[in-house]
């Protein structure tokens, strides 16, 4: 017999143990999974952004199939209508959420907060916080190298080359709170979207006071407390020097909005206010002279 011949046999009595032993393995480690879970998954979005709190979208699925209760397990990115749908598979009540959408806590621009230094390196935000104040003054503000952009599965944030900050597209922005995450300054926040899209926040994180803070951005929040003073609902707070905006106590008033003196408190898609109308002046009497 040849060794071309010898050898065919022994690879193919080498390949046909083999299968022989991964079938056994196969069948003897052979985990059977409820069907549930490739149900719930085919109605998830599939881009595994983690904003559920699990690693992906099939721990999700899996979590949501062995759960007893749906209180603690939402998809931001799926909303309230698909967990409704993910109820009726694993009999569940799902619990009504309110979307959420980012917003970004800075709006020092180019033309309000002056470059003070020219970074070089690595093009992340990660690595320039680690060298200080970045390229401006501000300690708290946005380093623009656009950690956000790509850290967003769904292509919801992008940076303005005008303004050097990010910006969230409310159309696609879905809450995944991935941006959040990247961001090493936590200017980035999630809350609700509210009603018609109508929302109320403070766009600085600037923790330095008054005067300090104006030298590094003219918009940025000096923790004056004028806001606090107005807010008839407990809504907003003053702390170093920084106002916040409870989102869950506010109740889009826009009070708050109006004596901020540097108009560091941003209200987005509210109606045009209409313009007061100016007092009535008195006309003047005309007198008339004895006949």
């Amino acid at each position: 017999m040849s060794i071309i011949v010898t050898s065919i046999i022994v690879l193919g009595a080498i390949g046909i143990l083999g299968a022989a032993v991964l079938y056994i393995v196969a069948r003897r480690f052979y985990v059977k999974e409820d069907p549930r879970i490739d149900r719930v998954e085919a109605l998830l979005p599939g881009a595994n952004c983690g904003g559920c709190g699990r690693s992906g979208c099939r721990d999700f699925a899996t979590a949501c199939v062995n759960a007893t209760s749906l209180d603690s397990l939402s998809c931001p990115a799926s909303g309230s209508a698909v967990m409704k749908q993910i109820g009726e598979i694993v009999g569940l009540a799902a619990v009504e959420t309110k979307p959420k959408i980012a917003v970004i806590k800075c709006n020092g621009s180019c033309d309000v907060r002056p470059q003070v230094a020219h970074y070089e390196g690595a093009p992340t935000c990660s690595i320039l916080a680690t060298l200080g104040a970045g390229q401006t003054g501000c300690p708290n503000g946005c380093l623009g190298c656009g950690d956000c952009v790509a850290a967003c599965p769904y292509d919801a944030i992008h940076m303005n080359d005008a303004t050097g900050l990010p910006e969230v597209d409310e159309d696609k922005c879905v809450g995944c709170g991935a941006c959040v995450k990247a961001c090493p300054r936590a200017i980035i926040e999630l809350r609700f979207k509210g009603p018609r899209g109508m929302r109320v926040w403070v766009a600085c994180a600037n923790k330095e006071k008054g005067a300090f803070a104006m030298k590094e951005c003219k918009v940025a929040c000096i923790g004056c407390s004028k806001c606090a003073k107005e807010c008839t609902h407990d809504a907003i707070t003053v702390a170093n020097n920084l106002a916040y905006i409870d989102y869950e106590k506010c109740k889009l008033c826009r009070k708050c909005v109006d004596v901020c003196p540097t108009h560091a408190i941003h209200a987005v898609n509210f109606p045009v206010k209409k313009a007061q109308p100016a007092p009535e002046q008195p006309k003047p009497q005309t007198e008339v002279s004895p006949a």
